[in-house]
């Protein structure tokens, strides 16, 4: 029997992946919060998963519209306040890994979530950075979550609102008390990974039926490719059928809410 699943069960599934059982991991809203749940109620069910707004090892049963939603603070272990999740938590070193999201990103992982366009006079404002910048400059690591599109995969994002390598991939070069930065990059199409030695996005695995011409297509410069680059495996049985009874879940209770 063939497996059916699309290019976004596709993409969360290996991104929920990434995340291993014991780590501390502070999430960001959508693609990662699914992610991260995903693998909790999975292969990493003592994953610690921690929100911005000050929720320690929380559970949800259902996926949360922001970081304010009660859901959060109701499944959490505990609640602390969002200045002690930040000096004690993320810039005490005790975040293993940093999921996050982004409207934009270039050849060397730096994301823009502030505006697309001229800075004074900006075609779109996005949300902002949120906790993001913070996240990403002291977590050990990031794994980013995003859609490859030729829109989002820029040759250089409108403003670097996220360090990943800066402008020439020396960005985190003998900075002090710095995370090593974006580790992974998953997308639909295909898992990247920063050359070790330019820190430039590589593809490192391309999920299955995706050819190098399409991620090439959606990719708004010259990709490279892994001398090896391998096959991603496909989804199993068992986290399809967890993924779509949370995002089932998560939609019923949502309409509940709203009507």
């Amino acid at each position: 029997m063939t497996l059916e699943y699309n290019a976004s069960e596709m993409m969360t599934v290996t991104a929920a992946r990434a995340l291993k059982n014991g780590m501390t991991c502070f999430v960001g809203i959508g693609l990662p919060s699914e992610a991260a749940n995903l693998a909790r109620l999975t292969h990493a069910p003592e994953v610690v998963l921690i929100y911005e707004s000050g929720t320690i090892q929380t559970k949800p049963d259902i996926l949360p519209l922001s970081i304010g939603d009660g859901e959060l603070c109701e499944s959490a272990l505990t609640t602390v306040a969002v200045p002690e999740m930040f000096r004690y938590w993320l810039q005490g070193g005790h975040i293993d890994v940093g999921f996050l999201g982004t409207a934009q990103i270039d050849r060397y992982a730096n994301l823009n979530t502030t505006l697309i366009g001229d800075y004074q006079a900006p075609k779109i404002r996005l949300p902002g950075g949120g906790g993001a910048p913070e996240i990403a400059s002291n977590a050990k690591e990031v794994f980013v979550t995003i859609k490859h599109s030729p829109r989002t995969f820029v040759e250089a994002v409108d403003f670097i609102t996220t360090l990943g390598f800066g402008h020439d991939g020396k960005g985190r070069d003998d900075v002090p008390n710095i995370g090593r930065g974006p580790t992974k990059v998953i997308t639909d199409l295909c898992v990247l990974q920063p050359d070790t030695d330019t820190k430039e996005l590589t593809v490192s695995s391309l999920h299955p039926g995706v050819t190098r011409e399409q991620v090439t297509a959606a990719t708004g410069w010259p990709i490279r490719f892994a001398e090896s680059v391998t096959l991603t495996p496909e989804p199993t049985i068992e986290e399809l059928n967890i993924l779509r009874a949370l995002k089932a879940k998560t939609e019923a209770h949502h309409a509940q809410t709203i009507s």
